[in-house]
């Protein structure tokens, strides 16, 4: 009996040590990116081994936004390398952004990993304010949005455009370097309008990080209405 029970033992040893050497095993499940000014996308590769003795079937992977695509082959085989490529778009986003990837597979004793992107965005440009407006019948004087490089970012010019004949925008060297001053002013307060500012920075690099103000002339607001007083009945 001694014999069978240790033969028994042995064999379920050997059976969970083998599943658990079946699924992917991952360099690394967080990566972190630090993409330079003007990239246009920032791209992470998580890579695994199928360290088992079975092939393994990656059923699908998702990830937490539209902002982030990831693609990995369908399959691992046995000993096989590879690895799960997530690209994030950039856009007109800055500062830390989080990501997450999530890896389906038919693996019983871990089917699911998340994975997590991590990226740094640097800021190119500080606007000051990101908003000027004037009122309907408000005298048409120019007013002054400041625009400064963010940390470690160094800007050769600036170009300012408008949606909207109604505004004139001029660019001028602020008070210190990396610092620019643009004036906005409308050609008439007559009646409402409004127009999106888009401002374009020269990097060193020749690259350019859009971002955007708005201009606008809006009608005076009403006054308020003045309820009647009210009697109180004996």
């Amino acid at each position: 009996m001694h014999a069978k029970v240790k033969v028994l033992v042995v064999a379920l040893i050997a059976g969970l040590a083998s599943a658990a050497h079946s699924e992917l095993a991952w360099e690394q499940t967080q990566i972190e990116l630090h993409p330079t000014v003007g990239d246009d996308t920032a791209i992470g590769h998580f890579k695994y081994q199928n360290k088992g003795d079975k092939p393994i079937a990656i059923k699908s992977v998702t990830t937490s936004c539209g902002c982030t695509a990831a693609s990995a082959k369908q399959s691992a085989e046995p000993g096989e390398k590879g690895e799960v490529t997530a690209t994030f778009k950039i856009g007109d986003r800055i500062g830390e952004q989080h990501k997450a990837i999530t890896v389906l597979t038919d693996d019983s004793t871990h089917p699911s990993t998340t994975l997590s992107l991590v990226v740094f965005i640097p800021q190119v440009l500080e606007l000051q304010p990101t908003f000027v407006y004037w009122q309907v019948g408000e005298a048409p004087k120019a007013k002054t949005i400041v625009a400064k490089a963010g940390g470690g970012v160094s800007i050769k010019n600036l170009d300012v455009s408008s949606s909207s004949p109604d505004f004139v925008t001029k660019v001028e060297p602020g008070s210190s370097p990396n610092e620019f001053r643009i004036t906005i002013e409308p050609r008439q307060t007559t009646q409402a309008a409004a127009a999106a500012l888009t401002i374009k920075p020269g990097l060193e690099n020749g690259k350019t990080k859009i971002s955007y103000a708005t201009a606008r002339i809006i009608p005076q607001s009403p006054p308020a209405a003045q309820l009647p007083n009210s009697k109180v009945a004996p």
